[in-house]
């Protein structure tokens, strides 16, 4: 049962629950993207990213200098629940404005990292 606690735990709090939307909407994001999604400083991001770690929703993979999040969508109680929160939490008006503004980002930043040959 210590599991299913941790689990909602991780869900109680706002950010933790935007972050997983974001990532449940946009697939893998950089601690960057979900900054600039959330509108949120690296510190409160990577806090929050580890709580959900722990709880066994998010999955993280060290690329270069960033680490990439994906939500780990296994057959769970953490599975259902992302379910849930996929089809009844995503068209929240704060869910969709940090879509929005993510792939605004993401797009300004592919942009400007691609080379002048592509």
């Amino acid at each position: 049962m210590q599991n299913e606690i941790q689990l909602f735990k991780a869900l109680s709090d706002g950010t933790r629950l935007r972050i997983l939307l974001l990532l449940l909407n946009n697939g893998d994001l950089c601690v960057c993207d979900i900054m600039e999604s959330l509108q949120i400083p690296q510190s409160t991001a990577s806090r929050h990213l580890a709580l959900l770690r722990s709880a066994g929703l998010v999955d993280g993979e060290r690329h270069g200098t960033w680490m990439y999040y994906r939500v780990i969508e296994e057959r769970t109680l953490g599975s259902a629940v992302l379910a849930s929160l996929r089809q009844y939490c995503s068209d929240l008006e704060t869910a969709a404005d940090d879509n929005s503004r993510c792939k605004k980002f993401r797009s300004h930043k592919k942009r400007h990292t691609m080379s002048p040959n592509e």
